[in-house]
């Protein structure tokens, strides 16, 4: 199994024209590129943001340890 040959792939475009309109593939191609795009940019972003993430699960376990539960007011039958 490699990666499919020309006549693989007509039928595969030949498919997607049948499901989608010929109209619907310039916009899906766009918003895949956009995704794409997204994605890169939020991989770029990863180092910055999992340092900022990181310090945010230390004051969040910080929170954890020095807060006081209430009492428990319920009365049982």
């Amino acid at each position: 199994m490699g990666m499919p040959g020309g006549q693989e792939l007509l039928i595969i475009l030949a498919i997607v024209v049948l499901l989608f309109g010929a109209k619907k593939i310039p916009e899906l191609a766009k918003g895949l590129g956009k995704g794409i795009k997204n994605f890169k940019a939020e991989m770029k972003d990863e180092g910055t943001e999992t340092a900022s993430a990181e310090d945010v699960k230390k004051v969040e376990a910080n929170e954890d340890t020095t807060s006081v539960e209430a009492p428990d007011t319920t009365k049982q039958a």
